[in-house]
This record gives structure tokens, sequence and C-alpha cells, in this order.
């Protein structure tokens, strides 16, 4: 029962402060003299986590505006939102990676989201060995014992293993994240593969909110540039996959009987 309090109260306290973050905006001297224009109030904005693409289109703009003022705060905000969903293995994180792709560009957008999925997993890591073992043994069992075995079986290539599971999942990355301390994976090998790992993945994400962003109609998505563009993202985000795979094939213990095939898990952080 301690470590669940434990757990809640982390994550009462971490939502908290997002909250206060996202409703407690300094105040955009642009923003409220447009506002008062036109006879609006310019009352603080209550910031949410997109669900859809709409809203992501909503918020990424709002954000854009509200950047040219207070470009320390929005970077201080999208980090703070990143760590909490990655903490605490709440789904959602794509839409980060893409917002981050408009915000930020390609390139920094790229680097930021593998640093904060890299440091809010392992975050994710230090909670469960604080707080989570005896929940996710209680509630996975047989999962656990199945990703025990296959860890086992490659102990001696653990971190191209690790970088299988992020690249072709067997389970999911936040089951990876929560049972990892549990299957003595070194933190800084865990840190790493994540690092690592979760690249094409990000890549594609925030290459795509980058071309997201710079779309102003229909006839831009079907363009030839915006097409080549997400043909060469693709083919660049397949390279890592393809040498980790031949090299799996190799030197890795991944076809066990009993054991899960690669690649019939979705991907989540």
């Amino acid at each position: 029962m301690r470590p669940l309090f434990g757990l809640l109260l982390v994550f009462a306290v971490c939502t908290f402060s997002l909250y206060l973050l996202s409703t407690q905006l300094p105040r955009s001297a642009r923003r409220d003299a447009r506002q008062s224009e036109e006879g609006e109030d310019p009352g603080p904005r209550v910031l949410k986590f997109p669900s859809d693409l709409e809203e992501l289109r909503e918020l990424s703009a709002f954000l854009q505006s509200y950047r040219g003022e207070h470009q320390a705060y929005v970077l201080l905000l999208f980090c703070s939102a990143y760590l909490y969903k990655q903490c605490f293995a709440i789904p959602g994180s794509s839409f980060l990676n893409v917002l981050a792709g408009a915000l930020f560009g390609p390139w920094v957008g790229l680097v930021l989201c593998c640093v904060l999925a890299s440091v809010g997993a392992t975050c994710c890591y230090l909670l469960s060995r604080a707080f989570g073992k005896q929940l996710v043994v209680s509630y996975f069992p047989e999962k656990v014992a199945m990703l025990q075995k296959k860890v086992e079986d490659n102990r001696n290539s653990l971190f191209f293993f690790l970088l299988f599971l992020r690249l072709f999942p067997m389970t999911p990355n936040w089951f990876l994240n929560f049972s990892s301390p549990i299957l003595n994976i070194p933190i800084v090998q865990f840190f790493f593969s994540v690092l690592i790992g979760l690249i094409p993945y990000n890549f594609i994400c925030v290459q795509t909110g980058s071309i997201l962003s710079s779309v102003t109609s229909l006839d831009d998505i079907f363009s030839w540039a915006t097409v080549l563009k997400l043909l060469a993202i693709a083919l660049v985000a397949l390279i890592p996959g393809t040498l980790i795979k031949r090299f799996s094939r190799k030197r890795l213990r991944l076809d066990e009987p009993g054991g899960a095939h690669p690649g019939g898990a979705k991907k989540g952080t």
C-alpha cells in the first residue's frame, strides 16, 4: 500500500505543477493589445494536451504566436509536458513530437524529443524501481516472466536486444520502461537504448510536424515537394531498423518456443 501511495503522491505533485504552468501563462503584450482592440477579454488561456490533429493545429498556432515574446516559457512548458507524459507512461507523446517539429524545426525538435524521451523514460524507470516493482509483478506476472526469459537469453548482447525492442517491440514501450528495473537492466544501457532506439520514430513525427506547419492548403499536401520529403523521411527512418534487424538475426535469440514475435505490439512511450 505504501508504494502505491508514494506513486500517487508523486503523480499528484507533478500534475498540479504542470497545471500551474499551463494556466498561469505570462501576459503577452501583443496578444492583449489585439484582443483589446477587438473588444475581447484577454484572460488567461487554459492549455491542454491535444487529442486530435485539429486541436494540435490550434495549440501549435497559439504557441508559435506566444513564443515570440516568451520563448523560454514555451520551451519550459513543452519540456514539462513531454516529461510528464513519459514519466507516467501516458499515451499521446506522438502529438508532442509533431508539435516539436512545428515549434522548433526539424533538427532542434528531433534532438529535443530524443533527449526528453530518454530522460522521461529514465524517470519512469526510477519511479518503478522506487514504487512500482510489486505492482508490475502483481498485475503482469506472465509478461514479466516472458520478458525476463528474453533478457536472460540475450544478456551477452543486452544493449542490442534493448535497441531491437525499441525498434520492433515485443511489448509496449511503457511496459518495458516499468519492468526494466525488475529485469535488472542497467540504467545507463536503458537510457542510451531509448535515446538511440527511438530516433526513427521521433524522426518521422518531428519531420512530419515541420512539414505540416508549412502546409496551408490541401494542394500543398499533395505537391511533389511534400511527397518527396515524406518519402525521404520514411527511407531514412528505415535504415537503423534494417541494420538492427540484420544484427539480431545473427546475434540475438528471439524465436524461442512460446515467445512473442516482434512487431506484435504498437509503439507507445
